[in-house]
This record gives C-alpha cells, sequence and structure tokens, in this order.
C-alpha cells in the first residue's frame, strides 16, 4: 500500500504522525496495520473518552467480559485489564516501528482520571500500569495538574515513560519539563552508572481547546479579529520554551548520560470551529522533534489536502504579539487556563465514570 504524500512530507519534516484513537475492531480489522502502511502512523494516544467510545456496542470484547464476569472480578480490575489487552496488542503491532524509531512506535494509557489531584495515587497507578502491559514502548499519561507534577518526577526516576497530558499553559509547560529533567536527574542520583536512553518523554500541549474558550471571551469584549488565533499562537511559544529548555546547561548534562529529549506533542488538534481550516492545527505546527496526534478525520482531511503552513521557529515575534492583544482585549489568559485544565480532567472524569458503568453493566449482563 503506498504512503500518502502529505503525511510522508509532515513526517521528513520532523513531525511524527500519530493517531488519537484505539480500539479492538481497529487492531483486529488491519485497520491499524493499515495506518501505519499508508498514513505514516508512528504512535497511538488514547484516553478514557476513547475507550468508552471503542467498548460501547462492540462484540469484539464479549468473550473477555464474560470471562471477567464469570470469575466475579471487580469492575475496576475489569476495567484496566480489558484496556491493557488493547495497548498491549496495539504496542506489539507497533514494535517495528519503535524498533526502527526509538521513541516512536508508543501508545499510551492513561492513569485514572480521578487521581488527578492525588500525587502518591498517581504515581502508584503508572508503576502499576507500566508492570499491566509490561512493553517497552507504551506510555503512561499522567495529567500535568500540580499534584501531577511530582508523579512525572517519580515516575521518570523510576524508569517509566511518560506522557504528560492536559497541557494548556506556558508556565504549566516549563514546570512540567522541569518535572521531566528532575526525573532524570533523580534516576541518576540514585544510580550514576543508570541507562537513562531507555527512558522516552511526550509533553502533549492541548490546542483547540484554547481556542474554544479564548473565542467565546473575544467574542464578548468585541474582539472577533483575535479569533482563532490564540491557540497557535501558544502552542508555538510552547516550541520556543522547548527549544530553550533542550539548549540548555542543565540538558546537555543529562543528554551527554543518553538521555532523551522530551518531545512537544500537540494534542486535541480537530478543529472545532466549522469556519476555521479542518487542517489548522497540523499546518501551522510544523516543527522539528514533535508529535501531532490526530483523530482519525484530521488526518485524512490533511492527506487529502493538507499543505504546510509557516514554520514555527518562524512565527515567534507574531505569537507573542497575539497573546499580549488578546491579554490587552481584557481576556485573563490564566483565568482561560484554570477553567480548561479544570474542564479537561472533569471531562475524562466523567468518561471514566460512563465507561466504568457501561463495564459494570456488562459483567452483570455476561455472567
Amino acid at each position: 500500500m503506498a504512503q500518502n504524500e502529505k503525511l510522508a512530507e509532515l513526517s521528513s519534516a520532523g513531525v511524527a504522525v500519530w493517531l488519537d484513537d484505539l480500539s479492538r475492531d481497529r487492531i483486529r480489522s488491519g485497520n491499524l496495520q493499515s495506518m501505519v502502511d499508508e498514513y505514516s502512523v508512528v504512535g497511538v494516544t488514547t484516553n478514557p473518552t476513547i475507550f468508552a467510545a471503542a467498548i460501547s456496542g462492540s462484540e469484539s470484547y464479549d468473550d473477555q467480559l464474560h470471562a471477567l464476569a464469570v470469575r466475579s472480578v471487580s469492575v475496576e480490575e475489569a476495567l484496566r485489564t480489558i484496556t491493557a489487552a488493547d495497548v498491549r496488542d496495539a504496542c506489539d503491532l507497533l514494535r517495528p516501528v519503535a524498533e526502527r524509531q526509538p521513541g516512536d512506535g508508543r501508545v499510551s494509557l492513561e492513569v485514572a482520571p480521578g487521581l488527578a489531584h492525588d500525587t502518591d495515587a498517581t504515581a502508584a497507578e503508572a508503576a502499576h500500569l507500566w508492570w499491566l502491559v509490561d512493553r517497552p514502548n507504551l506510555y503512561i499519561k499522567i495529567p500535568a495538574t500540580e499534584a501531577g507534577l511530582p508523579a512525572i518526577t517519580t515516575s521518570i526516576a523510576r524508569g517509566i515513560s511518560v506522557n504528560v497530558t492536559l497541557i494548556f499553559s506556558l508556565e504549566r509547560y516549563r514546570a512540567v519539563m522541569d518535572a521531566y529533567l528532575s526525573g532524570l536527574e533523580q534516576r541518576l542520583a540514585e544510580d550514576a552508572d543508570a541507562n537513562l536512553s531507555g527512558i522516552a518523554s511526550v509533553a502533549s500541549f492541548f490546542v483547540s481547546r484554547v481556542d474554544t474558550e479564548i473565542d467565546k471571551r473575544l467574542e464578548k469584549v468585541g474582539a472577533d479579529h483575535l479569533k482563532g488565533k490564540a491557540a497557535l499562537a501558544n502552542a508555538q511559544l510552547a516550541y520556543q520554551a522547548y527549544e530553550e529548555v533542550f539548549s540548555s546547561d542543565r540538558w546537555s548534562a543529562l543528554e551527554a548520560k543518553g538521555a532523551r529529549p522530551q518531545r512537544p506533542l500537540w494534542a486535541s488538534t480537530g478543529v472545532k470551529n466549522p469556519e476555521y481550516p479542518d487542517t489548522l492545527y497540523v499546518s501551522e505546527l510544523i516543527a522539528p522533534g514533535t508529535v501531532n496526534t490526530m483523530p482519525e478525520k484530521t488526518m485524512k482531511a490533511y492527506a487529502d489536502h493538507g499543505e504546510p503552513g509557516t514554520p514555527v521557529q518562524q512565527t515567534y515575534e507574531d505569537a507573542a504579539s497575539v497573546l499580549k492583544a488578546v491579554a490587552d482585549a481584557g481576556v485573563d489568559l490564566d483565568d482561560v487556563f484554570r477553567v480548561i485544565e479544570d474542564e479537561g480532567v472533569q471531562k475524562f472524569a466523567d468518561s471514566w465514570d460512563e465507561l466504568t458503568e457501561s463495564v459494570r453493566g456488562e459483567l452483570q449482563d455476561k455472567k
């Protein structure tokens, strides 16, 4: 099967193409493999919302649910067994990619969203999920809440590869990079000969949700001319921060020990406003050493008609001007980021609850 030229060119520009979706049907049907072959997909991300959609109404989980039901396992154990099985199978499918491209070929599995504000519980579940899936090309997703930051450091120090999720602000992104570097430093402090090359991390910087919230506020203050610009500017300046941190002396010392940079990952790249180009958050976020995790719809849109925009490294001055203009118009950016972080955690928690209830019902039906 021939590779799509547009996505192949995106990969050549340094953007790793990841699919923001997973299901047992997608794995078993060969669809995921075909996306690797045709769309240059080199990674997969999941979240509670994705699993809720995957399990709901699919017959692919019936045999496993029946086996779990007759063993009278708890709903929580069943849920983790089911999701870990899908992630493990996807890791196996992507293993050849991981062997060719260390850091890619990864599949992400998230800690329970209800733990987002509990450091110790988050770190403990991250370690459990790492053990449960038992694949070197796994990422454990940990939210970038204030409580999540020390859990990131702890997990990295334990040798667990982490996908830090729900990053919205530049300030929090810098704290995430610090948490990663601190974890690597802690690992070296505990074992000066530790091999850091096996640890990988990405930092998932969310995009479209920023525009959704800021656009509402811009409309209220009569600054419609700034709509659809803030999310890209925010992400572009995040890449500038990435370049600063990963060219620092602190990083150089870790790199000399085999450490890999924590790559920026553009998340929430499906356009929510139909007035915007459907490839906006792909075309305008092209930079070396990044990941763009896309819903299938967005990926196919770029494959069909996507065109590269201005390279991110040429946008910093304009991006800073955009965010200043948004703030000058009366939008409280700190409040925006607080609101969308809380909403992000709550959305995943609600999906987790929905998934839990769905599995509970299935277990009862399968007894």
